[in-house]
């Protein structure tokens, strides 16, 4: 049996390591599986307050599970380490109690200690890096809302995190190794030559994690923004070092590399802006009907609903354009960040019913068609 288990000792390790990459990926889509779940149960008819308490549970059950095997994992490549230490020092005369005994308190209880340590230091990162980045991004910047504030750190959060545990695991391993008896130094320059060799191979990873470096220090866009990236519009669910992740209004799930970004357009910055043309007919009365138009931004700002979301009441800025069939007059205004369509909506649909209770006609393309006689005839 332990013939056996030393002679596989590698294989272990190089499943066990690849389990743990795994489940380091796997982690966000587990949770994403496990709200789909919920919603499938339909808890989306329940209270706020019984949704947010059966989601945290259900967060809080997947985590314990990737707890669980993550340290069942690590401890599966520790023992393959030792397995593969006694497989070149020879089991025969390593393999007695008094050896084994020796070695579980020379080395053992310093593994032990430093798995500890590494998992205590991950539940002190999960516990206190949010906190400590809403505090950092408390400080007032100049044209950010609070809803930005919390978008940035919600994002900051999310790449922190995932970097935080890569190293400390990185971290924890070499020190692991070092316990056991195994050269570090030809393990990282093994690392290093492997990384070059890769490295020609991967140059768009390369660049697309050195794009994604620069979006989060610039805060171009966060989760949950509305954002156009590499060409896709859509709502950022998804911001990693490597990739953004967008869905558009169709439902559609895009992964854009970072590297592919050559503009990003951030609908919902700081504010949006209301930009809407309506048309009217060439025999409409241009001051009534600009009278009508501000008349009715003015009421909807004088509602609880719409007047906390204007920055800037939308009015007419001007004529815009003497088109084929009509004439536009464009409607301009500030609004919170992500309002700009519900307020442009709500107002097509109440100049709509004014305009027919006004008199008001909003033009349709038509064409006046004349058989062999001259206009007036």
């Amino acid at each position: 049996m332990w013939g056996w288990l030393i002679n596989n000792s590698l294989w272990f390790l190089l499943g066990a390591a690849l389990f743990m990459l795994l489940l380091l990926f796997l982690n966000e889509k587990a949770r994403n599986m496990a709200a789909g779940v919920l919603k499938e149960k339909k808890i989306d008819a329940a209270p706020d307050s019984v949704k947010e308490k059966k989601r945290g549970r259900a967060a809080r059950v997947v985590n314990i599970i990737f707890w669980v095997l993550e340290i069942a994992a690590a401890l599966v490549m520790v023992a393959s380490f030792i397995l593969m230490t006694f497989s070149e020092e020879g089991t025969p005369d390593l393999l007695t109690g008094e050896s084994i005994k020796n070695w579980i308190w020379e080395h053992g209880t310093r593994i032990v200690l430093v798995i500890i340590i590494g998992i205590v230091l991950l539940m002190v990162l999960k516990r206190f890096l949010p906190s400590l980045m809403n505090n950092l991004m408390a400080r007032p910047v100049r044209g950010e809302s609070k809803e930005g504030i919390k978008k940035r750190s919600d994002t900051l959060q999310v790449v922190f995190l995932g970097l935080g545990r890569v190293v400390i695991i990185l971290i924890a391993l070499l020190m692991i190794l070092s316990e056991l008896n195994v050269p570090v130094g030809p393990v990282l320059a093994g690392f290093g030559i492997v990384g070059i060799a890769v490295g020609f191979g991967a140059q768009f990873m390369i660049r697309d994690l050195i794009a994604g470096i620069f979006l989060l220090m610039e805060n171009q866009y966060r989760v949950g923004d509305v954002a156009s990236v590499g060409g896709v519009t859509g709502l950022v669910e998804m911001i990693n070092l490597r990739k953004t992740v967008l869905r558009d209004l169709d439902g559609i799930v895009h992964h854009v590399p970072n590297g592919e970004i050559r503009v990003a357009s951030n609908y919902s910055r700081h504010f949006s802006r209301v930009n809407l043309n309506i048309s009217v007919a060439y025999d409409t009365d241009l001051e009534k009907a600009i009278n009508v138009i501000n008349g009715v931004c003015n009421k909807m700002a004088e509602e609880e609903r719409w007047g906390k979301v204007f920055k800037c009441i939308p009015q007419v800025l001007r004529v815009d354009k003497l088109g084929d069939s009509g004439i536009d007059i464009k409607i301009t205004g500030d609004v919170k960040p992500l309002e700009q369509w519900n307020v442009m909506g709500e107002l097509r649909l109440r100049l709509k019913k004014t305009f027919d209770k006004e008199g008001i006609e909003i033009p349709w393309p038509h064409t006046k068609v004349y058989f062999g006689n001259k206009p007036g005839q």
